[in-house]
């Protein structure tokens, strides 16, 4: 053990006198995965007293400081759960605390600091990345001669998050043969992997860190403290562009692999989490979940091999949790969605042909379709299924001669930009409906309104609920045919179709103006 390691482990030993003047240890509960032959425990932070566990190193650095430096108050910068920290800590201690924010920091964060620190706390939100409010709260420390209580980069600082690494041990459920840490700054990792270290030799320690966020990963491959030139901001948590310079050392050391993860990867390991502990933590408190389920898919990880994570936080902005939601997919299985554009020809009820020979246990999450000029149309459909079942689709496209192009990271399919030729259409009507989540009840509507109509706009996506909607737009030979597929449609109403409403003139003619290509350029 190196003789920074022994000063660490050193301040860990004394933090256990002071953090929890704060806080309360937090639980260590088990988790069953589905398909995860693994034995999974998480680390509760999200239970702790800001929802994180940053309180630990927060009130340890700030415990140490001298009445003379806490009169004068201290400087924090935090993207928001260190902040929530050094506001509980100010609090309890009676001291002022300035503490800078990027202007894009969560309400729900901004909102936490002010609830613990209340009028010893000071919000200053400047620049639009930790980076900027951290240059920002040095010069203002600097220039009024106060104590920067740092997040990651001081052994105070990592001496209370060691706390967490500890309550582990003593928790008797202990040794762990993997454990997963996530990285920001590199704090709770330096710290955990020294503890597990010394009490656990086997023990595997993995830093975790986003797959544009990797600044320590960096550090260790090159040997230097680099500086990312872009970094992801999905993981508020833990985007930071460089490496701390002791936890550099330390996580050189301690650490025995990295893993990166994908926002997607985050987004269903919430949703896993969800599944097993009804819990939802923010971005960066799923990191080590995530990782652990990469692991687990690429064989790394052994069946009956007892592993930890750390649920770091659970501060996320409720309006997030509609994009994590859409990210995670929609089941959690060995099955993946993807979006594939199919070529068909422009003729009556090619697409509900296709929707009727969907594969048995392939479900239909999306689709997208305008209808365009030209005798060939381009459709998208989300569909969510196994390698194998892809390739069944692959292969009854090739007996027709069709080939489907996976557009699923395609720009204009996930901000759903559905293209639209208004002047090709003849006679539309554009109807909202609400169908069972069922399958083959939209096909069994297409199939009574087909007859009359052609379809030339459509616009699905799979919500979770037990029913479905649609925006659905209908075309027609003659005033004849729209007339009496009026008649029928409302006749469905109860039937296949438990909500049916007609767009009305002006909503329709709105809807066309928006996407013709005229009015797009």
């Amino acid at each position: 053990m190196s003789d920074l390691q022994d000063r660490l482990f050193n301040e860990i030993l004394q933090a256990r006198q002071r953090v929890y003047a704060v806080g309360t240890p937090t639980p260590l509960q088990q988790i069953n995965i589905p398909g995860v032959q693994a034995v999974v425990f998480a680390k509760r932070e999200d239970l702790g007293p800001i929802k994180a566990y940053k309180w630990r190193g927060a009130y340890n650095c700030m415990a140490k400081l001298s009445p003379e430096q806490r009169a004068g108050g201290v400087v924090a910068a935090s993207a928001g759960n260190h902040g929530q920290g050094v506001a509980l800590a100010a609090a309890k201690l009676g001291c002022k605390a300035h503490i800078f924010m990027p202007r894009s920091t969560p309400e729900v964060k901004q909102n936490a600091v002010r609830m613990h620190g209340g009028t010893h706390v000071e919000i200053v939100l400047t620049g639009d990345s930790y980076d900027a409010a951290s240059r920002a709260a040095h010069e203002f420390a600097e220039k009024n001669q106060l104590t920067f209580v740092h997040p990651y980069d001081d052994l105070n600082t990592m001496g209370g998050q060691g706390t967490l690494a500890d309550e582990v041990v003593m928790s008797g459920q202990g040794p762990f043969d993997r454990v997963y840490l996530q990285i920001g700054g590199g704090g709770l990792a330096a710290a955990c992997a020294c503890w597990f270290r010394k009490f656990w030799p086997e023990c595997h320690c993995v830093g975790v860190e986003g797959t544009h966020q990797a600044s320590m990963k960096l550090a260790v491959e090159t040997g230097s403290r680099g500086i990312l030139p872009y970094v992801d901001v999905f993981c508020d948590g833990t985007a930071v562009r460089q490496a701390g310079e002791q936890t550099f050392a330390l996580c050189r050391d301690v650490l025995d692999s990295f893993v990166t993860v994908s926002n997607d990867e985050v987004c269903r390991a919430i949703r896993s989490l969800w599944n097993g502990l009804r819990v939802i933590t923010e971005p960066s408190g799923a990191m080590g979940l995530a990782a652990l389920l990469q692991d687990w898919e690429k064989g790394r990880i052994r069946p009956g091999e007892k592993c930890l994570v750390v649920l770091s936080g659970a501060n996320m902005d409720f309006a997030q949790m509609g994009v994590v939601a859409a990210r995670a997919g929609v089941q959690e299985s060995n099955r993946r969605e993807r979006y594939l554009q199919i070529p068909m020809e422009m003729k009556r009820g090619q697409i509900l042909k296709y929707l009727q020979n969907i594969p048995e246990g392939i479900l239909l999450t999306d689709v997208q379709y305008g209808r365009v000029a030209g005798d060939i149309q381009h459709p998208v459909f989300g569909v969510l299924g196994t390698e194998e079942q892809f390739a069944i689709i692959d292969k009854a496209l090739e007996a027709k001669g069709l080939q489907a192009k996976d557009v699923s990271r395609d720009a204009d399919v996930r901000f759903r930009m559905i293209s639209y030729d208004r002047e090709r259409l003849m006679h539309p009507v554009f109807f909202e409906i609400e169908f069972p989540e069922r399958p083959g009840a939209f096909s069994e509507f297409m199939l009574t309104v087909g007859k009359y109509a052609n379809l030339c706009y459509f616009n699905y996506r799979y919500s979770g609920e037990h029913v479905g909607r649609a925006l659905v737009g209908l075309e027609f030979d003659s005033v004849e045919d729209r007339n009496a597929c009026r008649k029928e449609a409302a006749a469905l109403l109860g039937t296949t179709v438990q909500g049916i409403h007609e767009l009305p003139d002006s909503v329709r003619h709105r809807v066309l103006d928006r996407m013709s290509p005229s009015s797009i350029c």
